[in-house]
């Protein structure tokens, strides 16, 4: 039995090889394992931090992406509704400027056509008129083969005269 009750000696050099390798351990060991743990407690606190750091700074970045998104949208929009309203100013200003041309046209055409009416009716006039002189000359030589025809129409184209003045 002498394995399961250890000798005083046994015991007293146990003591004393624990109590140097306590007190060794006491002296540099434990806090070069404390300085370890709280550098790493440190290193974990920082990479908390780090992390916390990263979300906010992502989040942020979100936020503002999603402004610049919504900008460039308004801007788009605000776009496309300025580029409707000039298409719109220059269909209207085309539709204006073909509405005054083909006035300037029709208006051109009026007068070119009252032009070509008016020489229509002077050549007809001036054509009736030779007619009629033609006529007049070939009646007039008729009746007037004859001395007292000719007479006649002298002195009474002289009266008329006289009456006149």
């Amino acid at each position: 039995m002498e394995l399961f009750t250890p000798d005083f000696g046994l015991v007293f050099w146990m003591f004393v090889s624990f109590a140097v390798l306590f007190f060794i351990l006491w002296k540099w060991g434990w806090p070069v394992i404390m300085k370890g743990v709280s550098d790493r407690a440190d290193l974990i606190d920082k990479g908390v931090e780090y992390a916390q750091n990263a979300k906010q700074q992502l989040d942020h970045a979100r936020e503002e992406a999603d402004k610049y998104i919504a900008d460039a949208r308004r801007q788009q929009a605000d776009m496309l509704r300025e580029a409707d309203k000039m298409k719109s100013q220059i269909i209207e200003e085309a539709r204006t400027a073909a509405q005054s041309e083909a006035k300037k046209v029709m208006d051109a055409a009026k007068v070119s056509i009252e032009q070509e009416r008016k020489q229509a009716e002077q050549q007809f006039r001036n054509e009736v008129s030779s007619f009629a002189l033609d006529i007049a000359q070939k009646v007039v030589r008729n009746e007037m083969k004859d001395e007292k025809a000719q007479e006649k129409l002298v002195n009474s184209l002289l009266d008329e005269m006289e009456k006149q003045n």
